[in-house]
């Protein structure tokens, strides 16, 4: 119906409403268990409504990365945190990563990652209830794409990403820049600095992107352009460690 219409129609139709519905509920602040309830709930239609969406971070963060890799990446194992349905496995399957391991908080997106057949090996674990089931200094490159933010990763759980990193492997992570987010990012920003001045990892990259993905509501848009603008980070761990000392 009429509801809604506004300025998020700028770029043609608008966010339908269901999908504005979800993406509200799980970012609603509602304690983890009902969180990763709705995201079980969501994992069927998740894919078609980030498409609605036009939600870009798994395409430009896995390029972003592969950018950063020297070599050819199929011999680099890398922990895909958050990996939700396999968004981000799809667009590194495509730029040659072939071994590939996710966790995720919700079985149901699992079930689905499972289905793609692009991960060796697939783990339920809430990042920032838990530590990561995997050993120290395993992987070549770690990857957290849109669980960043406000009422998800909580930034504390950045140096469990380091942990599992190994000295000189890359750490791929993205937030968003809409206005609801703004105090995460300010907070998530700090933790990177701390650890970079702690001489735990150097920045690679930290790239401002415009379209994001839409925006679903007209507050959280940027100017009125019906879109949200977000945020890659790419990090690479230092290869001699500092943090004892400290």
């Amino acid at each position: 119906g009429a509801r809604g219409r506004g300025s998020m129609s700028v770029s043609g139709t608008p966010v339908p409403e269901g999908v504005r519905e979800r993406v509200a509920a799980v970012h609603s602040g509602s304690a983890l268990p009902e969180r990763l309830r709705l995201y079980d709930v969501w994992a069927p239609r998740y894919e078609q409504d980030v498409e609605a969406l036009e939600y870009r971070a798994p395409h430009l963060a896995a390029a972003s990365l592969a950018f950063a890799f020297l070599e050819p990446p199929a011999g680099a194992r890398l922990l895909d945190v958050a990996c939700g349905t396999g968004l981000v496995a799809r667009e590194l399957h495509q730029r040659g990563f072939r071994c590939l391991h996710g966790v995720d908080g919700s079985e149901g997106m699992l079930e689905r990652a499972r289905s793609t057949g692009l991960y060796q090996q697939l783990w339920q674990c809430a990042l920032g209830q838990e530590p990561l089931p995997v050993p120290a200094e395993h992987y070549d490159a770690v990857t957290v794409v849109g669980a960043l933010g406000e009422g998800q990763v909580p930034s504390e759980a950045v140096p469990e990403l380091l942990r599992v990193t190994k000295p000189g492997g890359f750490l791929c992570l993205t937030t968003r820049s809409n206005p609801s987010n703004l105090r995460y990012k300010a907070e998530l920003e700090a933790v990177l600095e701390r650890l970079e001045k702690q001489g735990a990892w150097q920045k690679v990259l930290a790239q401002e992107v415009e379209n994001w993905e839409r925006a679903t509501s007209e507050e959280e848009s940027t100017q009125g352009t019906s879109y949200i603008s977000g945020v890659i980070y790419i990090y690479q761990k230092c290869p001699v460690s500092q943090l004892e000392e400290g």
